[in-house]
């Protein structure tokens, strides 16, 4: 179900990809997803702080190709959720 949101999600909501993009945007994220390999764990857990977290059953390449990229993502945050229920779907966990 994550997954679809998620799709949702990208293709019309805000999402930021990479550790130093979502820490600089921390403040303004709504939600985060982050994959259970992220190697930046403790810096994006400290910037984020009590905001919802989605930890990702799976290692950051399975979490790139669940958002369509060509690459891994360690960690995104939702900016804006669009027409997806992602936000809600975190914060329910």
């Amino acid at each position: 179900m994550i997954s679809k949101e998620l799709a949702r999600a990208i293709s019309t909501g805000k999402i930021i990809f990479g550790y130093k993009m979502v820490i600089k945007n921390a403040e303004k994220a709504k939600a985060f997803i982050m994959s259970m390999d992220c190697p930046y764990k403790k810096e994006v857990m400290d910037a984020i702080g009590d905001k919802p977290l989605y930890i990702y059953k799976g290692n950051n390449v399975e979490l790139g190709n669940a958002c369509g990229k060509p690459f891994g993502v360690s960690v995104m945050a939702i900016m804006d959720g669009g027409k997806s229920k992602i936000i809600d779907i975190i914060q329910n966990r």
